[in-house]
């Protein structure tokens, strides 16, 4: 595998890495998650050792990076809210 992998965001925690990887998964991208390994062996949860990268494949990283900043900007809860009629 050749393909370069690209960090689109990086969080405090595992958890909210976790809830963004399911967001973008949902979205047909591709998320690896990366942790600094002491972060993980002494289970710090907050502070430079528990902040967690979330990675793409560089070819969907535009798609990632958009759909974080709807998430962000609470774009993505305003699309959800909309009945089918309003669509």
């Amino acid at each position: 595998m050749d393909e370069e992998i690209v960090v689109v965001e990086t969080t405090s925690g595992m958890m909210e890495a976790e809830i963004l990887r399911g967001l973008l998964e949902a979205q047909d991208i591709t998320v690896w998650l990366l942790q600094e390994s002491a972060g993980r062996a002494i289970g710090l949860g907050v502070g430079p050792l528990g902040q967690v990268d979330l990675m793409v494949p560089a070819d969907q990283a535009a798609e990632a990076t958009r759909i974080l900043d709807d998430y962000y900007a609470g774009r993505l809860m305003e699309q959800d809210d909309q009945s089918p009629e309003e669509s």
